[in-house]
């Protein structure tokens, strides 16, 4: 396979793992009732249980970007870190936007956008340990 489709196909399999498992998850906690059903608010304790989870996954995605990439694992971790910050800033707009208090506490939009960077890169770091490099 050409090294610029496994590099993309790295970046891509990273933002999956982080998205998938953050929706699977979301949905679980609403299937179990942790989560109040919609439209229901949520607590801010249950938005902090929602940003730490999204965090381990976040972190789990530069994971295995890194260790999915061809060469310069690091180089492909800080593109999908770029990706979550441009996706976090997204929800921070249509937060202040379209939803405001409807979508619940403004920090927690922003605490995304926050994370994705020191996440990805705590996530590719702990697979170049794991690589050896």
């Amino acid at each position: 396979m050409k090294s610029w489709v496994r590099s993309a196909a790295a970046i891509v399999v990273g933002l999956l793992v982080t998205a998938v498992a953050s929706v699977a998850t979301d949905a679980v906690m609403h299937a179990t009732r942790i989560f109040p059903s919609s439209p229901q608010a949520m607590s801010d304790p249950l938005f902090m249980l929602a940003s730490g989870y999204r965090a381990l996954f976040t972190i789990a995605g530069g994971c295995v970007t890194a260790r999915l990439a061809p060469d310069r694992p690091m180089r492909h971790v800080w593109i999908l870190a770029g990706i979550g910050v441009v996706a976090g800033l997204a929800g921070v707009a249509i937060y202040f936007l379209v939803g405001r208090a409807h979508l619940g506490p403004a920090w927690y939009p922003i605490s995304i956008a926050v994370e994705a960077l020191p996440c990805v890169w705590f996530g590719g770091r702990l697979a170049a340990g794991l690589r050896g490099r």
